[in-house]
């Protein structure tokens, strides 16, 4: 995420892409560490908050996570919003870009999340997470805050972790997907 301790990542910041690259470098290195001590890994680069939504349509921030991604570990995948300017920049440089949708965030009508400052951005009923992840699933598509279906290309489906009943929303959505016999497992190897 950007360096925004006090903000949890959730603000843009307008930084120099050689900074960013370095700051994204620098995270992953640091994750991968405690992921170590802990016994394992890490298999992919997700940015986060603000920094993930600036890399769907900034081009030069975009680039610096793909960049910093591929320096620390060109096997790592990358998730980002389908058709991000950071999809389009890790598969240009040979990463596995993995595309993702939010079971638990209300979408726009032009594919965007609906900003967090609103009412009804973040979704806590388990049931309609789990509706939306099995139409994101089988579908392919979601259903807007105006009330339009749009389509959702994605290979993943995020639940925020900080999300007010995370672990029943999780348990609701992978029960929903393997009543409606979709397969759940990871896409990285």
């Amino acid at each position: 995420s950007y360096p925004d301790l006090a903000g949890f990542g959730r603000r843009f910041i307008d930084i120099d892409p050689g900074e960013l690259r370095d700051a994204v470098l620098y995270q992953l290195g640091a994750l991968d560490a405690f992921a170590q001590v802990a016994g394992t890994g890490i298999a992919y680069a997700k940015p986060h908050g603000a920094l993930y939504h600036a890399c769907i349509t900034h081009p030069a921030q975009a680039e610096a996570v793909a960049a910093a991604t591929l320096e620390y570990d060109p096997s790592l995948a990358v998730l980002g919003a389908p058709g991000s300017y950071l999809l389009v920049a890790v598969d240009g440089l040979g990463l596995e870009a993995v595309p993702e949708a939010f079971a638990d965030r209300a979408y726009l009508p032009d594919g965007n999340l609906v900003p967090r400052a609103e009412v009804g951005a973040v979704i806590t009923d388990p049931a309609i997470a789990a509706d939306r992840a099995v139409s994101l699933a089988i579908d392919r598509c979601v259903v807007a805050n105006d009330a339009t279906r749009i389509a959702v290309h994605a290979r993943s489906i995020c639940i925020h972790g900080d999300t007010s009943g995370a672990v029943a929303i999780a348990q609701a959505v992978r029960a929903a997907l393997e009543a409606a016999s979709v397969g759940i497992h990871p896409f990285t190897g």
